[in-house]
C-alpha cells in the first residue's frame, strides 16, 4: 500500500498548496494555464487509447459503460458526495464539489494508475505510483489554485481507488494478463482525453458515469476465453 499512500499524501500537500499558498494569480493566467493543461490531458488521453489493440473491446466497453454509469448515475452521486462534505466541512467555496469529483476522476482513471497500482500489488513495485505522484502533485497545485480545497479530498477516493486494485491483484493473479491490463489502461486514457474537453468547454462530458468501462474489457477478454 506504500505506492497509493505517496499518490494521495502528494494530492493533499500540494493541494493545500495551492490552495493556499498559491494567491493573486492573476485571472488571465489561470485560464490560460487550464486550457494547457487541458490541450496536455487530450493529447494524453488519446496517445494512451492508441496503445489499444481490440477495438470492438474499447468501443463495447465505452458504451455498456456508458449505459451502467448512467443507470447509476456516478457523477450526480460524487456531487451530492462532494455537496456533503462541503456542508460538514464549513467550506462555503462554490467550486469545492467541481473540485473534488474532476480532480479524483482524473487522479483515478489514469493507465498510470492501474498499471501502478496492479504492479504496487502484483510485485510490491511502486516507482510507477511514485511518478504518478509527482505528476499529480503538480496539477493539483494548478487546478487547487483554480478550484480551491475539492482538489485535496480527491485523495480519499485515490487512495481507496489505488489501495483497492493493488489489495484485489493479490487475490487476482492468474486473471489479469498483460492483454487486460493495455485494454483497461486504454479506456482509462479516453476518460483522461474526456476531462480535457471537458476543461477546453467544448461540451460537457459526464465523464464519472463512464468509469464503469475501465472494468469491463476484463469481464469480455475472461468470457471470450471461457467460451473459445
Amino acid at each position: 500500500m506504500l505506492g497509493p499512500i505517496v499518490n494521495a499524501a502528494a494530492i493533499v500537500v500540494c493541494g493545500l498548496a495551492g490552495t493556499y499558498i498559491i494567491k493573486g494569480v492573476p485571472e488571465r493566467f489561470e485560464n490560460l494555464v487550464m486550457k494547457a493543461i487541458a490541450l496536455s490531458l487530450i493529447y494524453i488521453g488519446i496517445s494512451g487509447a492508441l496503445e489499444n489493440k481490440r477495438v470492438m473491446i474499447l468501443i463495447l466497453s465505452l458504451v455498456i459503460g456508458a449505459i451502467i454509469g448512467e443507470a447509476i448515475n456516478i457523477d450526480a452521486q460524487m456531487n451530492r458526495l462532494g455537496k456533503w462534505a462541503e456542508g460538514k466541512l464549513g467550506f462555503s467555496e462554490g467550486n469545492f464539489s467541481k473540485g473534488f469529483v474532476t480532480a479524483s476522476i482524473l487522479f483515478c482513471t489514469g493507465s498510470m494508475s492501474i498499471v501502478g497500482s496492479l504492479e504496487s500489488g502484483l510485485q510490491g513495485n511502486h516507482e510507477m505510483l511514485f511518478a504518478k505522484a509527482i505528476l499529480d502533485g503538480v496539477i493539483a497545485i494548478v487546478f487547487a489554485s483554480q478550484l480551491g480545497v475539492g482538489v485535496t479530498f480527491s485523495a480519499v477516493p485515490v487512495f481507496l481507488y489505488e489501495g483497492g486494485i493493488a489489495l484485489g491483484a493479490t487475490f487476482m493473479k492468474g486473471l489479469l494478463t498483460n492483454e487486460i491490463i493495455t485494454e483497461m489502461s486504454a479506456v482509462g486514457s479516453l476518460l483522461i482525453a474526456g476531462i480535457g474537453f471537458n476543461f477546453m468547454e467544448i461540451k460537457e462530458i459526464k465523464v464519472a458515469n463512464l468509469i464503469p468501462a475501465i472494468f469491463l474489457p476484463w469481464l469480455f477478454i475472461v468470457a471470450e476465453g471461457m467460451f473459445a
